[in-house]
């Protein structure tokens, strides 16, 4: 796993040895770039949220074309995704560990809202659901800004941002792009 392009290019990211935790593909993650490359200039990307981030990669790839600041929250691999911001060199930073529920209400009550959102939780599990729900409801989308949900390929996700995109790749991984519109 890479940084695909950017201050970063080609950097290796550190990831776990477990199989506890599904990084997405290079092939999937530089898919999912090159969509976001056509609808948003990264320079103008303030503020970056990757939930579930694992080894960091999605929001790591944000910064390193051109993300103002990150944050990352993951449960179990903090430590793995601090040695990559390290590793990267990128600053405005943060890397939350913990349940993305306790988190998410704590970062609306400081006021935080988000240009760019990651949500890449285990499959079939109902945390992709429940991370969009969650997002929707504390406002932490910017008017504008955009969700990406990886999810599993026979699950539903629904909320009330609009769809931008929806992609499969193969017979597991789907990913929605969402913009809030109001």
């Amino acid at each position: 796993m890479r940084i695909i392009t950017g201050r970063a290019k080609g950097l290796r990211l550190k990831t776990p040895k477990n199989f506890l935790t599904r990084p997405t593909s290079d092939r999937v993650k530089e898919s999912l770039f090159s969509i976001l490359s056509g609808l948003i200039n990264f320079s103008e990307i303030n503020s970056v949220l990757d939930v579930f981030a694992g080894t960091g990669a999605l929001g790591l790839e944000a910064m390193s074309r051109g993300a103002a600041s990150a944050i990352f929250i993951d449960a179990a691999t903090t430590a793995i995704i601090d040695d990559n911001i390290k590793r990267s060199r990128f600053e405005n930073c943060k890397n939350l560990r913990g349940d993305f529920e306790k988190i998410l209400p704590r970062l609306s009550k400081q006021g935080l809202t988000f240009d760019l959102i990651f949500s890449d939780p285990p499959y079939a599990t109902g945390l992709a659901q429940k991370s969009l729900t969650l997002t929707a409801e504390l406002g932490l989308l910017k008017i504008g800004g955009l969700m990406i949900i990886e999810h599993g390929f026979t699950e539903t996700v629904e909320s009330g941002f609009e769809i931008i995109r929806a992609e499969t790749y193969g017979r597991t991984t789907a990913i929605k792009i969402l913009e809030r519109t109001s």
